[in-house]
Parts: C-alpha cells; structure tokens; sequence
C-alpha cells in the first residue's frame, strides 16, 4: 500500500490500513493485524493514532520511538512470536504529525510459499486474515487451502493409485483428442495409444510401486464421471444457470450432479461454453468471402472460462458457479487469487492452481500461460465500449467473481444520470408534498384556535397568497377535515368535528 504523510488527515480505517494507539508499548493486536495484511493484499498499521467517533484519524504520539523500534524488530524476528519476518528497514518509517511522533509500518503481501503466516507458534490458532470489520481468525479449511498452495507441484498433479485408466470416461478422452488434432493437426502423438496420450498430457502417471498407469487427480477432473470425481474431492460441484426471463426462475441449467451426463471440467467447458456466446451480439469478421465467427469477444469468454477452471480449489466448498444473465455474466470459483488481485490484473505471471490441467486446456488452444489473459479481457471489453469487467475476492469461504457485463458505458452513463433526475424528481416531489402538508397543518392549527375564518385571514397568517390557501382549504375539504359557511366575501371555513 503507497502511504503519503501528507494526507494523513484524509486517510480512514480500511481493509489495508489499521491504527494502534501504543501508549503503553507494542500492543498484542498488532501481530494479530501483521499476520492479516500479510496473509491478505498487505497493508500499513500506524502506531500512536487513535481513531475518533467521525473516522478521523488523531495522534497520541509515542514516548520512546527507539526503545519501540528495538523492541519491534526483537519480537518479528523471534519465530517463536512470528512466523516468518517480511519487513526491511525500509517497511518501518517515524514521522512527526501534529506535533506527535508515530510509526508506521508497512506489510507487504506474504507470496504463497510463506503462508500462512501466524503467530505465537500456532498456525491453527494463530493465523489470521482481514476483512471489513478488522482482522478474523483463519478456519481449518482456509489454512489448509493456503497450505496447499505452498507447493510447486499443483494438487492436480497427485497420483491417484487406487484408480485405473479404465475408470475415465474414454468418450470424453476421444472427444479431447478430436479437438487437439483440429487444433494441431498431424502432431507426433496422433498416433499414440490411450494410454500412452493420456500420460503424456499429464492426465496419467505410472507408481512407483505397482509399475502401472494411474489417473492423476487432473486427469480425473477432465476425463472422469462425476461420481468417481466426487472421491478424491468431496466439495466438487459445477453449476452454470441462465436466467434470461425475470419472470422465471432460470431458464436453463447445468449440473454436474444432475446424473444426465460425465459432469467433468472437459464437457462442462464446452457445454457451458456454447451458451455463453450464443446469444453474443457481435458482429462477424470476414477474410476474403469466408465468414469468421470467432471474434476477440468469443476468445475472451474462453479465457474467462478456462482460467475460472484452472484456478479453482476444488477442495473449498459452493463449487464453479456460473450465472448468465440478459446483460452480464458472472463466473465463480472457490479460491483466492494466489498471484494477489493487483497482480493478476496488471499480468505478466501465471501460477495457476492447477498447472496440469492449464497444460490440457492450452494443448487445445484454450487458455494463456503468459498471465495476460485478464488484461485481456479488460482491453477487448474497453474496445467494444463496455463498462469494465469487475474482479471481487472473496475469503471465509475463499472465492473470486468476475463480473462482465455487456452494458455500454454511455448507456450506464445515461443510465446513472436518469436515475439521478428521477431520484431529485422524487426528492423534489417529496419535498413539496411535505411542505403542503406543513401548510395545510398551519391551516388546522389556525381554524382550531381562531374559530371560523375567511380565507384572507388565513392566508395572512399562513403566509401564502390568498389563492393558495383556497386551493389548500378545497383539499382539506375534500378530505373532510374543513367545511364552509356562508357565500362570497362572506364565505368562513371551519373545522369538521
């Protein structure tokens, strides 16, 4: 987090900012917010600042800056405290605000091979997270997912012995190899049998103990039936809905549990797939006189879709959710985002969590190994005039969303200002019927003390033309509150009983 002393007056508490007053040393919750930020996106803590009841920030100052610097250093290196010690000098600055001294240290982002990072030599206990409200204890199953994550060889890469070969779905591996020879045709292992093909593509392993071939659990993902997929990952679940019609629920869907097919990440891409862009509005290409159909638009759903598969844990509960709907899709997956959301969005790294089937899916010309594919997306939006796609992370269950909508941003634009003239038509509205109200409430109150009166005389008291007043006082007639008596000049008005 870039922190500017400058502003200090306008910085508030937020998910990567936290202030500790230390009057009285280092406070225990500051290790608690360390192993937050740096489990999270990182973050800035300052000490000697206490924030008032309007969110503003207020220095306390520190008394001892040196002896708190010495003593800060002594126990986030202690790996008895702290597990593992991401900070330079260069991460702890003092400064002088208001005439206070404070500290401000600033936490980077742990990378996935240091998390988690926790404290008082307990990663169950002690391993924590940030969210809205401030800092979280991490669950089991948020601390075994980061767990995971430390490795460079994926959990989809797993041996599984106690399957055979014979237990994929071989259609599927036909229909994927169909595709991998229209995509490379007469490549060197056309030729090869099932067998042989599926260990090179990393969707088999022979055991060290048996000498035979195996499935690996990313072979079992893209080739296996739904079921048997179901034994190595108890949390597996794929669903995709359409609800294009508001007055339905949904008018499609897609279940890996429904039974009626394998229900495995090859045939649930492709069936989902083809939904997804067939209602796509895009104008075609031609090259010569031939059609062709596959815009940057249509990549991009692809990469969109792929990269959700290859990066979800498949361990995490809720499952891949996929919504489409008359003007956005919205693609889910459990798991957080192991290059962080800043990274992935400015690209040039890739570290898929399931580096064995990214390796499939881009064997069959799908998916980016590069790390640009989310810019990608972002800039052929931005070229067709949509609002920006959105990327929300979500933790405690980990989950990211990533939300493309096919609105333009004129229309939203327009659409934000319609909003906005009806919301002051409403304002002004119901601005000027409380103000009759108030009036006609003076009128009551006037009859109830003076009795009956002509118009004039209420008017003068009221302070409103003459005119008005008739108007207010025929409402109030026909509401049955008031009553007239006598004609022309006259004609009193008195309050009904």
């Amino acid at each position: 987090m870039d922190f500017d002393i400058r502003k200090f007056d306008e910085y508030r508490e937020n998910n990567r900012l936290e202030v500790k007053k230390a009057k009285g040393g280092l406070p225990n919750s500051l290790w608690d917010t360390y192993s937050a930020m740096a489990n999270c996106y990182g973050g800035m803590i300052l000490l000697g600042v206490v924030e008032k009841e309007d969110g503003s920030f207020a220095t306390t100052g520190l008394k001892d800056m040196d002896r708190m610097r010495k003593d800060f250093w002594n126990v986030i290196n202690n790996s008895q405290k702290v597990s593992i010690n991401l900070l330079t000098d260069d991460d702890v600055d003092s400064y002088e605000v208001n005439g206070d001294v404070i500290l401000a240290i600033r936490v980077p982002g742990a990378g996935r091979e240091d998390k988690p990072v926790y404290i008082n030599n307990d990663m169950m206990r002690g391993t924590f997270r940030r969210n809205g409200e401030g800092d979280y204890h991490c669950t089991k199953a948020e601390i075994k997912a980061m767990l995971r994550d430390q490795t460079e060889e994926t959990s989809d890469m797993k041996l599984l012995e106690d399957m055979e070969v014979s237990d994929l779905n071989m259609e599927t591996v036909h229909a994927y190899r169909n595709r991998h020879t229209a995509y490379r045709s007469e490549h060197v292992w056309e030729g090869l049998t099932d067998d042989e093909y599926l260990e090179r593509i990393g969707a088999a392993k022979r055991a060290k103990t048996d000498r035979k071939l195996h499935p690996t659990a990313a072979g079992l993902l893209m080739f296996g039936e739904e079921f048997r997929i179901l034994y190595e990952y108890p949390e597996y679940f794929l669903d995709y809905s359409e609800m294009l019609d508001p007055s339905i629920r949904w008018t499609d869907r897609l279940q890996s549990s429904s039974g009626d097919w394998t229900g495995n990440l090859f045939d649930f891409f492709f069936r989902v797939y083809s939904k997804l862009v067939k209602d796509l509005k895009i104008p075609f290409k031609l090259e010569g006189i031939t059609r062709i159909d596959d815009t940057p638009v249509h990549k991009a759903m692809r990469e969109a879709l792929a990269n959700c598969l290859v990066n979800t844990d498949f361990f995490v509960p809720r499952g891949v959710v996929i919504r489409k709907n008359v003007d956005t899709i919205i693609i889910e997956n459990p798991g957080y985002i192991r290059t962080g959301k800043d990274q992935m969005l400015k690209g040039g790294i890739s570290d898929p969590r399931n580096k064995a089937l990214m390796k499939m899916f881009n064997m069959i010309g799908i998916g980016e190994r590069a790390g640009s594919g989310v810019p990608d997306i972002f800039a052929i939006w931005d070229s067709y005039g949509w609002i920006a796609p959105k990327v929300e992370e979500q933790f405690n269950p980990d989950r990211t969303i990533l939300t493309l909508s096919f609105i333009k941003k004129q229309a939203e634009k327009t659409s934000r200002k319609s909003k906005q003239k009806k919301q002051a038509e409403r304002t002004s509205r119901n601005g000027q019927a409380a103000k009759t109200a108030e009036n006609k409430q003076r009128i009551i109150d006037y009859l109830t003390k003076e009795g009956g009166s002509k118009a004039v005389d209420i008017a003068e008291y009221v302070g409103l033309s003459s005119a008005r007043v008739r108007v207010l006082l025929s409402e109030l007639s026909n509401e049955g509150r008031v009553r007239t008596e006598g004609n022309g000049r006259s004609r009193r008005y008195l309050l009904i009983s």
